[in-house]
């Protein structure tokens, strides 16, 4: 790929002109391309080996660009897009990588046409605010208390996963998680924090079907003591601490100096008063169960175990927030500053168990838990891990059900739908604008064609018979079925996408492709290596004509 380059210096180039677009187009379908098979139920997996030699099976497409390298900056800001889809809504990864390299690709005829990026960029907008307008005329309610409906519908947008051969489960588990977590803020609203809120502790062994939400908390860890605490208590109360029980050491080096021999021994007393001081304060309370994020000396463990209270030491903060969320405890600083009201008396159990080698505290059946633990079982660690990815995609589902309940045709029918009415409105569409208008609306088309594609039916007949029954804007719920590549209603399949995912995949990647088109220069500050023991280069300028035979990009 060689391009009219300016030299300026020795360590900038620039490559400018049409040539840039065609690169930029280039490089973001060959994004599209590589994760174009994982898009649907009978897609391809792909197996990536990670940087520290790790093996990764998976086809969710934001798991695999992550793992890629890629030079070129357009390529790189495609993958970007993948990383902003999971972290805004959590599932349409691939769809949205898949049509900003459909719109690309629809953009290329018109940039070699000579049309405007700016040009092509209006239509673009214009098109992504009649397709919204679209969704939300198709769109339909849904009631987040019907357990059946949200089931169907986590399932039918986790279909296309490795753990759709699961059945319920992994549905179940992630609507059951956040329903717990779920915090009301009035007018209808629900928020469901699923970074802060809810772990998922992944332990291998066992059967997938020994996975279960805790209502409650787990965590790697056992008490001090074994011996002479208790490993299981009923209705504990809990004092949760964010400070040492042990006696301060100095900030750095710090010298005492002793006159006489007596000295020491007081100083050891004070020490050893200090911590029973502490430990007075905790036993006041007559708690079952300490924990403290910092350290526990070996004194403060003889106190508190002779009153009969369990402790657990240098626990982890997130852990921490997560079991005053599900107790109702609060995380004290100072042990003198302790109330009644902040030991924490909503959990139903606590109990130390041994699974596999390690010991796991399960703080659980509490009363109104806000927090929860989701324990994953399964043969091994790469199973375990594609099942958590599966299980964060439905998670997100749920929680975005449960922000905005409506729900928009699966298997390709909104994308035709959108398609159909996007055609007949071009003709409304005046001046230049109109034909690239059109271009996005056969762009749509790009998700249900990857489907039928990927389904292994003949592609060409089963997009003209769902063209057809779409000519006319009716049958918006008509598509295809990932699993068979029938033409069905997807109401009856129960094939299903969230609003909000839809939403989003639409407006990343038309934003995306008018973000890439705008784009007419590349200038590279990278600076060429130098063979060693040469000296400084005199900045040179190259006339274009010299420059023709310089090669920017690898080929």
């Amino acid at each position: 790929m060689h391009a009219p380059v300016l030299v300026l210096k020795d360590s900038l180039k620039r490559e400018s002109g049409s040539k840039v677009h065609h690169a930029n187009i280039q490089a973001s379908k060959a994004v599209a391309d590589i994760i174009r098979t994982t898009l649907g139920p009978r897609s391809m997996l792909k197996m990536l080996l990670d940087a520290q030699g790790g093996i990764v099976v998976t086809n969710d497409g934001n798991a695999i660009l992550r793992e890629l390298d890629i030079a070129h900056p357009a390529a790189k800001s495609m993958i970007e897009l993948s990383r902003t889809q999971d972290e805004e809504v959590g599932d349409g990864t691939t769809s949205v990588i898949v049509l900003a390299g459909e719109m690309l690709h629809v953009a290329e005829a018109f940039i070699e046409k000579n049309y405007h990026p700016t040009v092509i960029c209006r239509a673009y907008n214009k098109a992504l605010e009649d397709a919204l307008a679209v969704l939300d005329k198709i769109a339909m309610d849904i009631d987040v208390r019907d357990r059946t409906a949200m089931l169907g519908l986590v399932k039918s947008c986790i279909g296309t996963k490795f753990t759709s051969q699961f059945g319920d489960l992994i549905a179940d588990l992630a609507i059951d998680a956040t329903t717990i977590v779920g915090v009301d803020l009035g007018q209808g609203v629900r928020e469901v924090d699923i970074k802060k809120y809810i772990k998922v502790e992944k332990v291998p062994g066992g059967q997938l079907e020994d996975s279960k939400v805790l209502k409650g908390v787990m965590f790697n860890k056992d008490v001090i003591a074994p011996g002479k605490m208790r490993r299981k208590i009923v209705n504990p109360r809990i004092i949760l601490l964010d400070c040492p029980l042990e006696y301060k050491k100095g900030e750095n080096q710090t010298n005492a100096e002793l006159v006489k021999e007596e000295d020491w021994g007081i100083l050891l007393k004070m020490e050893e008063e200090y911590i029973e001081n502490i430990c007075a304060q905790i036993i006041k309370f007559k708690p079952d169960l300490v924990i403290t994020e910092k350290g526990l000396s070996d004194l403060a463990c003889h106190y508190l175990s002779r009153a009969g209270i369990s402790a657990i030491r240098r626990l982890r903060k997130t852990d921490n927030n997560r079991i005053a969320k599900a107790c109702g405890a609060v995380i004290v600083n100072r042990p003198d500053e302790l109330q009644e009201s902040d030991v924490g008396t909503g959990a139903g159990l606590f109990e130390v168990k041994k699974i596999g080698d390690e010991f796991f505290a399960f703080i659980v059946d509490c009363k109104e838990p806000k927090a929860c633990t989701v324990l994953l079982r399964g043969a091994s660690k790469d199973l375990l891990n594609e099942v958590e990815r599966n299980l964060q995609d439905a998670m997100s589902v749920a929680r975005n059900i449960l922000k905005n309940p409506k729900l928009v045709p699966g298997g390709g029918a909104t994308e035709l739908t959108v398609s159909a009415t996007l055609k007949q409105k071009s003709s409304s569409v005046e001046g230049i604008e109109k034909w690239p208008y059109e271009a996005a609306a056969l762009a749509f088309e790009a998700i249900p064609r990857t489907l039928a594609q990927n389904c292994g039916v003949n592609v060409i007949r089963t997009m003209t018979a769902l063209q057809g029954k779409h000519a006319n804007g009716e049958n918006a719920w008509t598509g295809i079925d990932g699993n068979t590549g029938e033409i069905t209603d997807m109401k009856e399949r129960k094939i299903w996408d969230v609003y909000n995912v839809k939403a989003q995949t639409f407006k990343t990647a038309i934003e995306a492709s008018c973000m890439l088109l705008r784009i007419d220069d590349i200038v590279s500050g990278i600076k060429k290596k130098q063979a060693p023991g040469a000296g400084p280069t005199k900045p040179q300028i190259e006339t274009e004509a010299d420059a023709d035979n310089e090669q920017i990009l690898p080929e």
